[in-house]
C-alpha cells in the first residue's frame, strides 16, 4: 500500500510547532486589539471574478482555481477542449479560486459592507493564503498572513500607530529589530528631479548594494541600467547619504526643493519620525532611502522590519496606499496597512530560542495511574486544578510506572503527581519536579499554590 503524502509546498505542524505558532498569532492578535483593531475573516475561496486581474498576469497564473461542482464540462465544447488553451478553459471550468492574499478579499469586504462600516475602519485578519508557486526553501503554497489595515483616513497618526504596533510586538517577542521607513513620494521626487522616472527601481536596487559592492560598482550598475554620467553625478549625494534621520532628511529636502511631490514625502516622513520621538520606542527607527516596497501599489509611507540578531529577509512590511477599493469601482478610499511574516518570525524565535516555556509546555502536571481506587481519589483533585486554570491530565491506563514517566518526559510535563495507599491515608499527594527530581508531600490546596 502506498504511504500517504501531502501536496508539495504544504506542511503538517506538530503539537509543539502549533504551540509556537499560536504564541505568535496570539501575541500579534493581542497587540492589534490594544490599538482598537477588530478581527474579520473572509472565505478561503472567492469568485474568480473577484481575484482575476488584481495581481498582474503572473499572479493570475499563480491562483489555485477550483473546478465547478457537478458536470463541469457541460459548458465546454469539444473544439475548446482540443485547443487546450489553459486560461480560457479555466474560466469556463472554474468559477472560484483560493485566495492569493488578504488584501483583495479585504477590498471586496469593504465594498460589500460599505454601508455597515464605521470609518475609519480598523481591521485585522490572520488567515492562510494559497499560491500555485514553485515550492522551494522558505516558500510555500499555503502560508499564513497577519494583516492589519486602516481604511477611510488620511491621517499620518495611523502610520505612527503602526510603528508603535511593530515595536510592541517585537518587544514582546524579545527580538531586537530595525524598523526602516521611506516614502514613495520621496522616491518619485528623486526620479523627477534627476529626470529618470522610469529608472527608480534600478536606482533603489543599485543603492541597496552600496555596503556590499562599494560606490564605484554601484555607479557601474547604474550605467548598465542605462543612466548617463550626468544623472549618476546628480545621484551621488543620495547614494552616499548618511547621518541621523534628521540629517538625511535635510539633505533630501534640499535636493528635492523643486519637487512638490518630493517635498510632501519629506514632510510626511518628518512628521512620523518626530511624533514617534516622544513615544518611547524600544527599537531603532531608520529613514532608509533604499527601501522601495511594491512601487506600483504604495503611494505614501512605506516600511519594513529587519531582525538584528538573525540573518533573514524582511519579517514585517507595509505602507500607505491610495485606492484600495478602486479595483471594484469605488474610488478614493485611502488606507495604510502592515503584514507580519509569521513563518519568518517563527524561524527567528527558533533561532534565538525565545519561546517562553509556558507557551510550549501544554500540560503542567501528570497524575500517575495506579488503578481504580487511586484514580477515583485523584479525579476530584484534577477537577480542582483545572478550575484554577492549571493544565492537568491523568494517564488513562494502569501501565508500568516507567511507561507513564516516559510519556511525561516525551511531552515535557514539568511535574508528576503520585497518590498511592500512603498518600490517600494522609489525604495528600506526592508531587515530583521532573527537572530537579525533588519530591514533596502536599495537600490539594498546596498543590494548586505550587503549580500556579
Amino acid at each position: 500500500m502506498n504511504k500517504p503524502s501531502i501536496p508539495k509546498g504544504t506542511r503538517d505542524f506538530s503539537p509543539e510547532e502549533m504551540a509556537k505558532r499560536n504564541y505568535i498569532f496570539d501575541t500579534i492578535r493581542d497587540v492589534y486589539a490594544l490599538y482598537g483593531f477588530q478581527q474579520i475573516e473572509t472565505p478561503a475561496m472567492e469568485t474568480l471574478q473577484t481575484l482575476m486581474g488584481k495581481y498582474g498576469e503572473e499572479g493570475d497564473k499563480l491562483l489555485f482555481k477550483i473546478l465547478n461542482s457537478g458536470d463541469y464540462l457541460s459548458k465546454v465544447s469539444d473544439d475548446e477542449l482540443l485547443q487546450r488553451h489553459a486560461l480560457p478553459l479555466a474560466a469556463k471550468l472554474c468559477e472560484k479560486g483560493l485566495r492569493y492574499d488578504l488584501t483583495v478579499p479585504f477590498a471586496r469586504y469593504v465594498v460589500m459592507h460599505r454601508e455597515e462600516l464605521q470609518l475609519p475602519f480598523k481591521r485585522y485578519q490572520i488567515q492562510p493564503v494559497w499560491r500555485a508557486d514553485r515550492p522551494q526553501k522558505g516558500r510555500y503554497r499555503e502560508f499564513y498572513q497577519c494583516d492589519a489595515d486602516v481604511v477611510g483616513s488620511d491621517s499620518l497618526l495611523n502610520e505612527v500607530e503602526f510603528m508603535q504596533i511593530i515595536d510592541t510586538v517585537f518587544s514582546r517577542f524579545g527580538v531586537r529589530v530595525q524598523i526602516k521607513i521611506n516614502n514613495r513620494k520621496i522616491l518619485s521626487g528623486i526620479a523627477e528631479t534627476i529626470g529618470a522616472g522610469d529608472k527608480i527601481i534600478d536606482i533603489t536596487v543599485a543603492i541597496d548594494k552600496l555596503d556590499k559592492i562599494g560606490l564605484d560598482n554601484v555607479n557601474e550598475e547604474l550605467r548598465n541600467a542605462g543612466l548617463n554620467d550626468e544623472t549618476i553625478a546628480r545621484l551621488q549625494p543620495i547614494i552616499t547619504l548618511s547621518g541621523t534621520n534628521d540629517e538625511k532628511l535635510s539633505v533630501i529636502a534640499d535636493l528635492l526643493k523643486d519637487s512638490e511631490t518630493g517635498q510632501k514625502g519629506v514632510e510626511e516622513t518628518r512628521f512620523i519620525l518626530h511624533t514617534l520621538a516622544d513615544c518611547g520606542l524600544k527599537n531603532e527607527l531608520q529613514f532608509d532611502l533604499t527601501l522601495a516596497r511594491g512601487l506600483n501599489y504604495y503611494t505614501g509611507a512605506i516600511f519594513e522590519v529587519k531582525a538584528l540578531d538573525v540573518e533573514i529577509g524582511s519579517i514585517t512590511g507595509g505602507g500607505r496606499y491610495d485606492n484600495l477599493t478602486g479595483i471594484f469601482g469605488i474610488q478614493g478610499l485611502s488606507g495604510v496597512g502592515i503584514s507580519f511574516g509569521a513563518d519568518r518570525i517563527f524561524d527567528v524565535l527558533n533561532a534565538l530560542d525565545l519561546y517562553p516555556k509556558n507557551a510550549i509546555n501544554a500540560t503542567k502536571v501528570l497524575f500517575i495511574n495506579f488503578g481504580e481506587t487511586e484514580t477515583a481519589y485523584c479525579l476530584p483533585v484534577l477537577s480542582e486544578l483545572r478550575s484554577n486554570g492549571i493544565r492537568a491530565e491523568i494517564y488513562p491506563d494502569k501501565a508500568k510506572m516507567k511507561k507513564q514517566m516516559t510519556y511525561a518526559n516525551a511531552k515535557h510535563i514539568p511535574f508528576v503527581a503520585l497518590a498511592g495507599d500512603n498518600e490517600i491515608a494522609e489525604n495528600k499527594i506526592t508531587v515530583k519536579n521532573m527537572e530537579t527530581g525533588t519530591q514533596q508531600l502536599v495537600s490539594a490546596k498546596e498543590l494548586i499554590t505550587l503549580l500556579s
